[in-house]
């Protein structure tokens, strides 16, 4: 490849070289293309709403042992499944089949599943319009629907 240009007239063709080389940068391709709305069941909403099909348990990744507890949930605005993490103590005992939740995205890095769990991108944080937190600690009790 060429050299940069240093001269007093370069500054155009610094910025067209800049311009075409970003689009060998993975992340900035993603953006410009907009291919996370595409691929998102979110469609880069923060949040969404979705009704819980089952409960489940999803095994850790290596080097970890555990169980985590999950439940398999269909999003209302566009009908489609997935699967979002539960966290809290027991906090898989106080959502049923049926409940009403809002799921957010876990938030790991460049949007990807957080620690052990496999695939995994989403987790509760409301049941039937109630915090999962709240319910938890004991703050409130499980609105009846």
């Amino acid at each position: 490849m060429a050299n940069k240009g240093r001269g007093l007239g370069a500054g155009k063709k610094l910025k067209n070289r800049r311009k075409s080389l970003r689009w060998k940068e993975r992340l900035y391709k993603t953006r410009m293309l907009g291919l996370k709305e595409k691929s998102d069941p979110l469609k880069a909403a923060p949040q969404a709403k979705a009704i819980v099909l089952e409960k489940r348990q999803v095994t850790a990744k290596q080097p970890n042992s555990a169980l985590r507890k999950c439940v398999r949930v269909q999003l209302v605005k566009n009908g489609k499944q997935l699967t979002a993490f539960v966290p809290g103590y027991n906090a898989i005992k106080i959502i049923n089949e049926h409940d009403e939740v809002i799921i957010e995205p876990i938030g790991g890095t460049k949007g990807r599943s957080k620690g052990d769990l496999p695939a995994i991108r989403w987790q509760v944080i409301k049941v039937n319009d109630q915090s999962l937190n709240a319910l938890v600690r004991g703050k409130i009790e499980k609105g009846r629907r």
